[in-house]
């Protein structure tokens, strides 16, 4: 196995903490916007979004404070495109998601014969971004 690059990894975690926190206002603000007759189930989706961006962030947090790294206080900076329907909330999201997915992507060829642990999680965040990613492209279905 090669030696962990500490530095690259603890920057492209908190990389990821800053995208994952910026993730929960994201999904939070959406919940808030959606309306219509399909408002109740989409709410939820976004809660739980956001609920998982919290727990994404907290997991890498910890991760690097193993890797004796300190935790970002920053989110990645968000615009504000004001555009609330339905479609457009699910295509930023599709966007955010496909953005996360990189990150992971990054992450693992970073840690990559370095760290089983981290080869392992960055695997397992990848697995969920693909499923989120799959998730919206079936919901915005219905738009096109």
């Amino acid at each position: 196995m090669q030696e962990l690059d500490h530095q690259k990894t603890i920057d492209i975690l908190n990389a990821i903490m800053e995208f994952e926190l910026a993730g929960v206002v994201r999904y939070t603000h959406y919940s808030l916007m959606v309306t219509g007759p399909n408002r109740i189930p989409i709410v939820a989706f976004f809660k739980a979004q956001a609920a998982e961006s919290l727990l994404h962030a907290q997991q890498v947090g910890e991760i690097l404070t193993g890797l004796e790294g300190h935790p970002t206080l920053r989110i990645t900076p968000m615009e504000e495109t004001f555009k609330h329907t339905v479609k457009d909330i699910l295509t930023e999201s599709l966007s955010h998601e496909k953005n996360a997915l990189d990150m992971y992507k990054s992450l693992l060829e970073t840690v990559t014969n370095a760290s089983i642990y981290l080869e392992e999680f960055a695997r397992g965040m990848i697995g969920q971004e693909e499923m989120h990613n799959l998730e919206l492209k079936k919901m915005l279905r219905d738009f096109s």
